[in-house]
């Protein structure tokens, strides 16, 4: 089951980068920067959570509007987390203009997950 699968591999990268964070990376940014980091490894986390309900909710309903949930939430993965690791990381603060669409992808997906016939 692909949802299972994408759960699966963004919880895997969640931890790898959680790791890296605390690990490799801490003490060597500036602790504002810091925070950024674990935001973004939390986020990451609780969405690739959703992720298996995700899987989930596909078992017992067709409707389309989960399909879209995942991949709203793959998408603020990418966006969100994936802003503000790169942000805190380089302090391209650029960045920072990425994050909310992000937001607003996890925002739908959640919707979406509310608004599916089950």
């Amino acid at each position: 089951m692909i949802w299972v699968r994408m759960g699966a591999m963004m919880m895997f990268f969640a931890v790898g980068l959680g790791a890296f964070g605390a690990h490799a990376i801490r003490g060597k940014i500036s602790d504002y920067y810091f925070d950024v980091y674990r935001t973004a490894v939390l986020y990451q986390f609780i969405h690739a959570l959703g992720l298996f309900v995700v899987a989930w909710a596909s078992t017992i309903s067709a409707d389309a509007r989960i399909s879209w949930a995942g991949m709203l939430m793959i998408a603020g993965i990418i966006l969100f987390s994936g802003s503000l690791y790169v942000l805190s990381l380089t302090g391209i603060k650029w960045l920072g203009a990425i994050t909310p669409l992000g937001g607003l992808c996890f925002l739908a997906s959640w919707f979406c997950l509310y608004a599916a016939k089950y």
